[in-house]
C-alpha cells in the first residue's frame, strides 16, 4: 500500500509500447516465459551496471509472442515435476529475489 507514491512508474496502453520505450532508453528487456530458446534463470547473469527490465505476462496467457519477439531474450524459471506453471505473484518473487541476489 502506497508503493505508487515511492516508486517511479508509467502506464502504457500495451506492453509492446513499453518494451519499445525501454529499449530506446538503453534497457535490456527480458520476458519471463517458457519458450523455445529460453535461458534458465539459474544460468542468467545480469551485466553489471546494465539497466534491466523484466516482462511478466498474463497469468493464463503468458507473455504475448510479439513482446517475446521484441525482447532481448527470454528467461525461464526452472521447474520440476508434472506441473509447469507458477502463480504470477510467485514468479515475480522468484525472479526478483534471484536478480537481487545476483546484483548485490
Amino acid at each position: 500500500m502506497g508503493a505508487t507514491e515511492s516508486v517511479n512508474w508509467k502506464h502504457f496502453k500495451n506492453t509492446l509500447d513499453a518494451v519499445t520505450e525501454l529499449k530506446q532508453n538503453n534497457y535490456k528487456v527480458y520476458a519471463i516465459e517458457q519458450a523455445e530458446k529460453a535461458m534458465m534463470l539459474t544460468d542468467f547473469v545480469p551485466v553489471k551496471n546494465q539497466k534491466l527490465a523484466i516482462i511478466f505476462g498474463n497469468e493464463v496467457k503468458g507473455v504475448e509472442q510479439e513482446v517475446i519477439d521484441a525482447s532481448d531474450g527470454v528467461i525461464e524459471i526452472p521447474q520440476v515435476g508434472t506441473k509447469h506453471s507458477l502463480n504470477i505473484a510467485v514468479s515475480v518473487g522468484v525472479v526478483v529475489w534471484d536478480l537481487f541476489q545476483k546484483t548485490k
